[in-house]
């Protein structure tokens, strides 16, 4: 696995000019979300405009930039995160990194963009944290 992409060198301008403009549409958008993760060393909150996908009960993230960015780090660090997506706030777990060069998991149209342009050869998998059951009212 790489740890960085061919898009690597694009990634402090997307953080600085295109994270701004996402961030407050990105949790309503398809195949986008808002993912809150802790600094691994600094303790404090971020909230980072990323794409994602749903498959079954796994959510995927294909790391565009590479498995050696902060928020990569940050969340194996942690273990979780959590995700506002399509207006709703979804608790992630048990974030798997795997290396696949053929995406097997991305939509079509992802796998192209991100395994042949971009040349992503991995994706962080998570879960939904299971939700705890109350009495019934």
């Amino acid at each position: 696995m790489k740890a960085r992409t061919r898009a690597w060198r694009f990634r402090r301008i997307a953080t600085r000019y295109l994270d701004p403009v996402l961030r407050p549409v990105a949790s309503w958008l398809p195949a986008f979300a808002v993912m809150t993760h802790r600094g691994r060393m600094s303790g404090r909150e971020y909230r980072t405009p990323i794409n994602v996908f749903r498959r079954g009960d796994a959510y995927l993230f294909f790391l565009t930039y590479g498995a050696d960015v902060d928020w990569v780090k940050n969340v194996l660090a942690a273990g979780s995160c959590s995700l506002r997506t399509r207006g709703r706030d979804v608790a992630l777990v048990d974030p798997e990194l795997i290396e696949d060069r053929e995406l097997r998991d991305a939509p079509l149209i992802p796998r192209f963009i991100e395994g042949r342009v971009a040349g992503v050869d991995a994706y962080l998998r998570m879960r939904a944290e299971a939700q705890p059951r109350g009495p019934r009212p």
